[in-house]
């Protein structure tokens, strides 16, 4: 059996974060800004700690965004992080208690955007496409929406509305981010790049474009895979860290690295933080399996938890394939 490394993606399984220029009202932030001209002391502490929930999110760290206290927040920094919060909690498996929570008509359209990946995230694409698609013809210019409604369309197949909503973002670090993806989703590495190029310019050392830089790195290979496991190592081991994410892009960047006992041990450590995690599972059977110690209870553990998992669809494809193969040919025995 043949198993391809999974990748990695930080930020509730997908590239969902929030950026925008902070002299427009949006449930995203520019995490790329130490201080901002023109505000006085007490909006610059509410922006930090806006960003500190960014941060966090990022790094996975979803239960501690959850209980974040945001009552001392300005009141434009309230929608964000309430977003942000929602968001967490879809990664966190609990898209039903945010469609609960937000079901009532007539929301800011960054809500609207949310109950959409909530409902993709209890398996509603259909309804949340169609979502998604309304919010875009009236707020297409909501960065919300835009990050969001990326995700949902990308997660439907629509990849060309997907590109075309997010490209309307104003220097949106995470609209960079969820391109990125895309882009290596379509073996565009080319692409891929030229986004993390084009955000290193204004964005400099930002978390958000050292994630992407890395998954780019981690397809491009060589001196690149070493460059991408520092990253990663750094967020795993950031103070107050909880979360699996970092930990299973570190082990992905192991599996590259040739470094298998290294990451089999990162993704057990992932497994016992989060014995749920689809990602960290997928990986461990992909390094066991490299590993020459096969994949065992694990892959069982898989099919049962996630059995339309992108990695199983692609074995059963290969399978079937092989056996298309195999019976073109018959067997001979020698007289």
């Amino acid at each position: 059996m043949v198993v391809k490394m999974r990748g990695c993606a930080v930020g509730g399984g997908s590239a969902l974060w929030g950026h925008e220029t902070p002299t427009r009202q949006s449930a995203v932030i520019d995490a790329s800004h130490q201080s901002i001209p023109g505000l006085n002391q007490d909006q610059s502490v509410s922006y930090e700690k806006l960003l500190n929930i960014h941060n966090a999110f990022h790094q996975g760290q979803y239960l501690a965004v959850v209980n974040f206290d945001i009552s001392s927040l300005s009141a434009e920094n309230q929608v964000p992080a309430r977003v942000l919060q929602l968001r967490a909690q879809i990664a966190n498996g609990q898209a039903k208690d945010v469609l609960a929570g937000v079901k009532r008509k007539g929301d800011a359209p960054d809500f609207e955007a949310v109950k959409a990946f909530a409902l993709l995230s209890t398996g509603q694409t259909s309804g949340a496409v169609k979502a998604i698609e309304n919010l875009a013809e009236s707020h297409s210019e909501n960065a919300t929406v835009q990050l969001l409604g990326g995700t949902v369309l990308q997660a439907a197949g629509k990849t060309e509305e997907a590109l075309s909503l997010l490209s309307k973002h104003q220097g949106s670090l995470d609209a960079v981010a969820l391109i990125v993806q895309i882009h290596l989703q379509q073996n565009r590495t080319d692409l891929a790049q030229k986004e993390v190029q084009a955000a290193r310019k204004w964005a400099q050392d930002n978390l958000l474009v050292n994630i992407a830089e890395s998954w780019v790195g981690l397809r491009v290979g060589g001196e690149r895979y070493q460059q991408a496991f520092y990253v990663f190592e750094e967020m795993a081991q950031a103070p107050g860290a909880s979360g699996t994410k970092s930990l299973v892009c570190q082990a992905v960047a192991e599996l590259h690295l040739g470094r298998l006992p290294e990451a089999e041990a990162a993704l057990e450590q992932a497994i016992q933080r989060d014995s749920e995690d689809i990602a960290a599972i997928a990986n461990y059977v992909v390094s066991r399996v490299v590993s020459g110690k096969g994949a065992g209870e694990k892959q069982a553990e898989l099919e049962s938890k996630a059995p339309e998992h992108s990695m199983l669809l692609d074995l059963q494809e290969k399978s079937r394939m092989f056996d298309q193969a195999a019976a073109k040919y018959s067997a001979k025995v020698a007289s």
